[in-house]
């Protein structure tokens, strides 16, 4: 199982390192196999902002890209169909260390100044391919509003992710809340459970869902959602899903995917 630090930490208040919580679980029967450190070379990469764009005097299907990144306002030589004026954006500048987004498979590239098509390019607007995050490279990655513009990408969508054997004596801590309940238990201290908002909701016919079998299910609760607009899901949640191991695929899907993660209960 994944686990995520960002996601744990939000349950479990605590100065520990990644390394620290990993020994920490495995004294107590959580066997950490490995440590992932999403975002670790991503050394000379930025929140960007994209202040303007100009058509490239020598190729139709380039433009030019000027990009604040705090002290950086590089120009930018793309191809990217979806860039447009004032999105936030992951900038790479020289230096940076990146995976080859015109490679099938995975190949890590050093990024070099660059003149394309006769103008200088003096960075990258990168996609998730060339991050290393997922395999999407047919447009950049588009940040949210608020990412604060300058900030190291590492340090505003890096994460380290531990990955634990769970046996089957303890698959009641198969979910991030399951892992937090030990954690906080194993340092004696109080955890976080979820604040739930209550459901307003009108009352469901008791013909809608008929258990068969009580003694095997005590209690079975469910709601009718109606004018459900099927689409991607925001940033944050695709975000979690990729470090939890799985692939976003759309709002309902993706929601069903993170309960199960959340709180190990499977709803399809």
């Amino acid at each position: 199982m994944r686990v995520p630090m960002r996601w744990l930490r939000e349950y479990v208040e605590t100065d520990l390192t990644t390394e620290e919580i990993a020994h920490r679980l495995t004294m107590i029967g959580l066997e950490a196999e490995s440590i992932e450190r999403i975002g670790s070379e991503w050394d000379n990469v930025f929140v960007g902002r994209v202040e303007a764009i100009e058509p490239h005097p020598n190729a139709d299907r380039l433009v030019l890209a000027t990009v604040e990144a705090g002290d950086h306002r590089p120009t930018v030589v793309t191809g990217a169909p979806n860039i447009a004026v004032g999105q936030k954006v992951a900038l790479a500048l020289v230096g940076a260390r990146l995976i080859d987004g015109h490679y099938e498979g995975i190949r890590q590239i050093t990024l070099k100044a660059s003149n394309i098509r006769g103008v200088r390019s003096e960075g990258m607007v990168c996609s998730e391919k060339e991050l290393g995050i997922s395999d999407e490279h047919e447009g950049i990655l588009v940040l949210p509003d608020d990412a604060p513009v300058g900030l190291p990408l590492r340090e505003y969508l890096g994460d380290d992710v531990i990955e634990f054997e769970i046996t089957p004596n303890l698959v009641h801590n198969f979910s991030i809340l399951g892992i937090a309940r030990e954690l906080a238990a194993a340092l004696g201290i109080a955890w976080r459970p979820p604040v739930l908002a209550d459901l307003d909701a009108a009352p469901l016919s008791a013909d809608l869902v008929t258990v068969a079998n009580p003694e095997a299910c005590a209690r079975y609760t469910a709601a009718v959602i109606r004018n459900v607009t099927v689409g991607p899901s925001p940033d944050w949640l695709q975000r979690r899903l990729r470090h939890a191991g799985l692939r976003p695929i759309n709002n309902i899907v993706d929601l069903t995917n993170y309960v199960m993660v959340e709180i190990g209960q499977p709803t399809h």
